[in-house]
């Protein structure tokens, strides 16, 4: 057994989920959100990085990492795929690789009320916005929504990822998924193209940039069902995070443009339990009604927060909300929320009233 081959099957067996390699340390791996040394390895030597990196990666990539100091590969090991980001610190190659989970989430699984889910997937057209910190688990809701619209629709989905992580065969629709700098040399040359290949629902892996973001607009607006992921704290960061992309003589039609099409914001966090041995999801939805719309349009975005309060008919929950869903089955304690909780007052007030009562009656296990 080769030194990788040790080191990725005690990775995988330790059920973590990132795996933190650098030339002079221990390897670290991460459970469960916290950061440990993995347990029996040994100091990574120059020698052992630059052997693993190569066995890893082909040489070709390796070449191209010397060149560019940076890279992002997907890759297949045994039955799991990984995600590798591999970059330098201090002049040495460290590794930053992401063990994707071996088979998607049904959606009853994923956290989120299954109405919205189903919703989203029956969607022809419109915008889908996925947000939330680095591994907040957005990769995994967006892939099991393009499997569901997969198993159960006739159409061309379309990706265009950097790397590709989720692998979709052909199930009812015919999946297309192109990876950034072996499908493609760019996000903006990928989808300057999409048009031209019949698609039906297109997913951008991340919309980082302001051409990404006209893009997913653009698709969108032309009947096209779109979705996108961004790296932002909630609904309201995300919404003014695509429309400050662009510059102030743009923004009034980017936000015409962004109200007509956006369908719904989902923002997300990983919330670790009480006990330490796993983590569940807590997501806020906005969902676009034509009264979120308007606020958008009319440039009214600070009264998105009291619409989403307000607004548990259509299928929208506060971030507090989703936490104090989690406090009431017992996943997580008092203090899991205070440190989680985008508000924390608000979230005192929505446990002083009384946790199962409250949560039926503000519409967290039921959906209209």
């Amino acid at each position: 057994m080769t030194l990788l081959s040790e080191l990725l099957t005690a990775f995988q067996k330790s059920g973590s989920s990132d795996l933190h390699l650098t030339e002079g340390s221990f390897p670290h791996i991460r459970k469960h959100g916290r950061l440990t040394v993995l347990p029996g390895a040994t100091i990574i030597s120059s020698a052992d990085i630059e052997d693993l990196t190569k066995e890893l990666v082909g040489m070709n990539k390796y070449e191209k990492f010397l060149r560019e100091n940076e890279l992002d590969v997907g890759a297949d090991y045994g039955i799991d795929r990984i995600r590798i980001n591999l970059y330098r610190q201090k002049g040495k190659i460290a590794w930053a690789l992401r063990l994707l989970p071996s088979r998607l989430f049904p959606l009853e699984q994923l956290g989120i009320p299954l109405p919205v889910l189903q919703t989203i997937c029956s969607m022809q057209k419109g915008l889908v916005l996925i947000s939330g910190a680095t591994g907040s688990g957005k990769s995994t809701t967006l892939a099991s929504l393009i499997h569901e619209i997969n198993a159960t629709r006739h159409c061309h989905i379309f990706t265009i990822e950097d790397p590709i992580e989720f692998i979709h065969e052909n199930i009812k629709s015919f999946v297309s998924q192109r990876e950034i700098g072996t499908d493609t040399s760019s996000y903006e040359e990928a989808l300057r193209r999409v048009l031209r290949e019949d698609p039906d629902v297109v997913v951008i892996g991340e919309m980082r940039d302001q051409s990404t973001m006209r893009a997913a607009l653009t698709l969108a607006e032309t009947g096209h069902l779109t979705f996108g992921t961004l790296h932002t704290s909630d609904a309201v960061q995300t919404i003014t995070r695509i429309i400050g992309s662009f510059p102030p003589n743009e923004q009034e039609q980017i936000r015409v443009q962004l109200a007509s099409v956006l369908n719904l914001v989902i923002c997300q966090q990983l919330v670790p339990w009480s006990n330490g041995l796993g983590r569940s999801l807590a997501a806020e939805l906005l969902v676009a009604t034509s009264a979120v719309k308007a606020m958008i349009r009319e440039n009214k975005i600070h009264q998105i927060p009291s619409s989403i309060q307000t607004g548990q008919q259509y299928g929208m929950r506060t971030m507090n909300f989703a936490l104090a869903e989690l406090l009431n089955r017992n996943l997580i304690d008092a203090n899991t929320v205070e440190l989680w909780s985008p508000d924390r007052e608000g979230m005192k007030r929505i446990i002083a009233a009384g946790p199962f009562d409250s949560l039926r009656q503000h519409g967290v296990f039921e959906i209209e």
